[in-house]
């Protein structure tokens, strides 16, 4: 494997992103964490879906220090640790799935966006071959 791409696989946090994207802290981990999949646990069903929205507004009303993006890296830890399994979302926003199809689909929708990342990606790639020197315009 190049080395670069070794990097790419070691990294956790998305350049340019690094202030949002970077791992949980303590209080993330400890204090905010719990909650949030206590709470998200008992989101049964796409009629009990609630969103990133409505979720920081709770925690903030509680007390709790949140932002839409930490959030956002927290559902992310939940989800790779599998801590809430087949937690999905939609425009509705986060919830358990409660059956095979709901799950099938929103992996056809991951697909989807990994595909449209990478179309824009080798478009810029290609772009980027063209460009001169150091000097872009």
């Amino acid at each position: 494997m190049p080395y670069l791409l070794y990097l790419l696989n070691l990294k956790t946090m998305i350049t340019n992103f690094e202030r949002e994207t970077h791992e949980l802290n303590h209080y993330e981990l400890h204090t905010l964490l719990p909650i949030v999949v206590h709470g998200l646990s008992t989101k049964l069903g796409k009629g009990k879906a609630i969103t990133n929205k409505d979720i920081c507004k709770a925690l903030k009303e509680g007390g709790c220090k949140i932002t839409d993006t930490r959030l956002r890296k927290i559902v992310h830890h939940i989800r790779t640790n599998h801590l809430v399994p087949l937690l999905i979302a939609t425009s509705k926003g986060y919830y358990v799935a409660t059956n095979k199809d709901e799950v099938e689909t929103y992996i056809l929708s991951l697909s989807e966006r990994i595909n449209s990342i990478s179309t824009v990606k080798s478009a810029l790639i290609k772009q980027l071959s063209n460009v001169k020197d150091s000097v872009v315009y």
